[in-house]
């Protein structure tokens, strides 16, 4: 249950901040960068959702992932204990699970890929290209704090690892965002690839066998 009676707080004045499980730590922490980049995917894709041209069943996939990204906040700001009084929100198999099943799924939508692609088409794909971008940066901090804090739980007056579920979810929703970023221009017209050079030269080969004839 949430309850927020009041936004401003004046505890964090110093440069600390309240993690999940009301131990403090300094602003400075990776695994505060982890869960901000999380909240800033979670603001685009709600931009994605707001633009509209969006299908109704993407939109209900993307929703999901809004919720899920929550949790993912509140799972990377909560170090790992052992038999914590209040177990917290933990990332589960079965979530990854699930984005691998609707990346299979939605990736049967649209040709496979012969180019990169440019963000842009729709303006919701061009969110979605965006909130890409975003979870990817988000499992780059996440590992970050992998690697400052470990996996493991706390003992003790131990401070707690970072589930490591959490890196794994980020890195299949990058693939899930990016999937469906596609399956926004599908009805205009698919995909806006990438010209190597802008298309302001030919490529070599075309130029060589210009040259020779």
């Amino acid at each position: 249950m949430v309850n927020l009676t009041k936004i401003y707080t004046r505890t964090g004045d110093e440069g600390s901040t309240a993690l999940g499980d009301f131990s403090r730590t300094r602003k400075t922490d990776p695994r505060l960068q982890a869960y901000a980049d999380a909240n800033e995917a979670n603001a685009i894709i709600g931009i994605a959702i707001a633009t509209g041209g969006l299908s109704e069943e993407v939109v209900a996939t993307l929703t999901r992932v809004q919720n899920d990204l929550f949790d993912v906040g509140a799972d990377l700001s909560t170090p790992l204990q052992v038999e914590p009084k209040f177990p917290p929100l933990r990332v589960q198999q079965e979530w990854v699970d699930e984005l691998e099943a609707a990346c299979d799924r939605y990736l049967e939508m649209v040709e496979p890929l012969r180019s990169f692609i440019l963000p842009g088409g729709t303006a919701g794909s061009a969110h979605l290209h965006h909130a890409t971008t975003v979870v990817r940066r988000a499992e780059r901090s996440a590992w970050a704090a992998r690697e400052a804090h470990g996996t493991e739980e706390a003992k003790g007056d131990e401070v707690g690892g970072v589930n490591p579920l959490t890196t794994t979810y980020l890195n299949r929703l990058s693939d899930l965002l990016f999937i469906l970023a596609r399956v926004a221009n599908l009805d205009a017209g698919g995909d806006v690839l990438w010209q190597p050079a802008g298309g302001r030269r030919e490529a070599p080969e075309r130029r060589r066998r210009t040259k020779e004839s």
